[in-house]
C-alpha cells in the first residue's frame, strides 16, 4: 500500500478527493454503468461466491473511524470483476464506517492519473481517505496472494484455461488481503493524534 506521500498536491487536497467522491457512485449504480449486462452478471456472480468469516465481520464490524475510499475501476476490467465485490462486502460490514464509492477509470483519468502503477493505468485502486478526506494511502492493481497466484501460473508449470473459474480459496485469500488493508487504514485514524484530539478518544 502506497502511504500518503506522493508529490501530487491534487491527490493530498482534501477538496479534490472530497470532490471525487462525491462525484462517485454507490456500488448498485455502478455495476450498471455498462451497456452489457453480462459485464453486470460477472460481477454479481463473484459477490454472490465471496463470503466473509464471523471473525472479519466483528473486526470489521468493530470499526469506530469513518473511512471515505474511492475505487478506481473499469466495469469491463477482470481484476475489478474479482475484486469488487470484495471491497464492497467489506464496506457493508463495516456498519456505516466505510463510506464507498465508485468511479470509471476513463471517466476519471484525471485521478487515475495519479495512482499510475508501474507507470501504467492499472484498476482496480482503492483511495483511503480519512472522515475529513485527508488522504491516507491508496493499493492497486493486485495485492500479496493474487500475485503469488499469477506468479505462479506465468513464471511456472500452472497455467488456468481462459475463462476458469476462480477457486474458492484463491478467494478467499484475496478476500482477507483486502481486509488486512481496510484494518491497517482504520488502525492509522484510530491511534492518529489529530483525530483522537478531535473526538476525545
Amino acid at each position: 500500500m502506497s502511504d500518503a506521500t506522493t508529490s501530487d498536491a491534487a491527490l493530498t487536497d482534501a477538496s479534490y478527493l472530497k470532490a471525487k467522491h462525491e462525484a462517485g457512485m454507490v456500488y448498485a449504480d455502478y455495476v450498471l454503468h455498462t451497456d452489457k449486462p453480462a459485464q453486470t452478471e460477472g460481477w454479481q456472480a463473484i459477490y454472490d461466491k465471496v463470503q466473509l468469516t464471523d471473525s472479519q465481520k466483528e473486526l470489521l464490524g468493530s470499526f469506530v473511524r469513518e473511512i471515505n475510499v474511492i475505487v478506481v475501476s473499469g466495469i469491463w476490467c477482470g481484476d475489478c470483476v474479482r475484486q469488487g465485490p470484495m471491497i464492497q462486502k467489506i464496506a457493508e460490514a463495516s456498519n456505516g464506517k466505510v463510506n464507498l464509492k465508485w468511479v470509471d477509470r476513463d471517466e476519471h483519468i484525471d485521478l487515475q492519473e495519479k495512482v499510475k502503477v508501474n507507470a501504467g493505468n492499472r484498476v482496480p485502486v482503492v483511495i483511503f481517505a480519512a472522515e475529513d478526506f485527508e488522504l491516507v494511502g491508496w493499493a492497486g492493481d493486485k495485492l500479496l496472494s493474487r500475485y503469488r497466484i499469477a506468479a505462479a501460473q506465468a513464471l511456472g508449470a500452472n497455467c488456468p484455461l481462459p475463462g476458469a473459474p476462480v477457486p474458492q480459496e484463491e478467494l478467499d485469500a484475496e478476500v482477507q488481503d483486502w481486509v488486512d488493508q481496510f484494518e491497517r487504514v482504520h488502525l492509522l485514524l484510530r491511534l492518529s493524534g489529530r483525530l483522537r484530539q478531535k473526538h476525545g478518544d
